[in-house]
């Protein structure tokens, strides 16, 4: 029998239902306020907090995750759904053509060879929907043109530039300092199967995937390594900076004040079920929407590949409120 929940545990379960993904800083403020302990100072307790919310999350298939936003390299905690059948997917807030939308938001990003983890408002909007009914049906409609509902044809590109102002303020989607759309904490958060089942290049330094990343400036290396990684990898070193891959000589300027102290550096490390709580110097975490006659201004980002996974992430978003 399952040692039950205290209040300190079900509220920190609540913060994050409530609030949606917090960054370390803030969810760490909320156990101090609870416990009158500092995760940093108390890792173990923290740990042994962590890893029993998620041996009786497990019972509702959902798990409290920690993961690095790959823009500003913080770490953020937040609660998943693990289930993606038919019924979880009823409780969705989102259309049918803003899901598509957003399936085509992030492949288009995915499929940038040079790691960007962006793209821009003018090549979200001329995302065209009928690629994503092509990814739907497969290999079904081999023998015959695929019907494009008209739901997704006839999605207008106001009603594009809404969902996309409905996607950033749910944090699914984030403007990049740029200027550009990028994955929103809420991606970083559920995302990371589909990353894993669709071949996304991963970091040379912590395996994960490598969205917004720095890449070898050798053409024929496929190396890419996240900016915050690259800090790591190369800021006490000595010698030469290279490729881990290929060996070719890496540019990279390290910033004043660089020596920063490792904990901060370390992933978050949430404990699972299967995974008992570690020491100080803990390995990395497992982290763990297109028929549109309209066109803005420039050529617009063609996606095609499948995202199956995908359909789970606004499935969660009912989850979570």
């Amino acid at each position: 029998m399952p040692e039950q929940l205290t209040w300190t545990h079900h509220t920190l379960i609540q913060a994050l239902l409530s609030r949606g993904p917090l960054r370390d800083d803030e969810f760490h403020s909320i156990f101090t306020g609870l416990t009158g302990k500092n995760p940093g100072t108390h890792k173990k307790l923290f740990d042994e907090y962590l890893l029993k919310i998620n041996k009786e999350l497990s019972y509702v298939q959902c798990e409290l995750r920690g993961f690095r936003n790959q823009y500003d390299g913080r770490v953020y905690y937040g609660v998943i759904n693990n289930v993606s059948d038919e019924q979880s997917k009823l409780g969705t807030r989102y259309s049918v053509p803003q899901i598509a939308f957003y399936k085509a938001i992030i492949e288009a990003i995915m499929q940038d060879a040079t790691a960007q983890g962006s793209i821009s408002d003018i090549d979200a909007l001329n995302l065209r929907l009928e690629n994503q009914v092509l990814t739907d049906v497969g290999s079904q409609s081999q023998d015959g043109p695929t019907h494009v509902p008209p739901a997704l044809k006839n999605f207008s590109i106001s009603q594009k530039q809404k969902a996309l102002d409905e996607l950033v303020l749910d944090q699914w989607l984030t403007h990049t300092p740029d200027g550009n759309i990028g994955l929103g904490v809420r991606s970083f958060l559920d995302l990371r199967s589909y990353f894993r089942n669709n071949d996304i290049p991963s970091c040379q330094v912590c395996n994960e995937a490598g969205v917004k990343a720095e890449v070898c400036q050798n053409d024929s290396c496929t190396v890419r390594i996240h900016k915050y990684c690259l800090k790591k990898l190369f800021s006490q070193k000595k010698g030469g900076r290279n490729c881990p891959g290929c060996g070719t000589q890496w540019h990279y300027a390290v910033p004043k004040a660089e020596l920063i102290e490792e904990e901060e550096e370390e992933e978050a490390d949430v404990p699972t079920q299967s995974q008992p709580p570690v020491g100080p110097k803990r390995k990395r975490l497992e982290s763990s929407k297109t028929g549109d006659a309209n066109v803005v201004q420039s050529g617009s980002s063609q996606a095609s590949r499948p995202a199956s996974d995908l359909r789970r992430v606004t499935r969660s978003a009912a989850h979570l409120r």
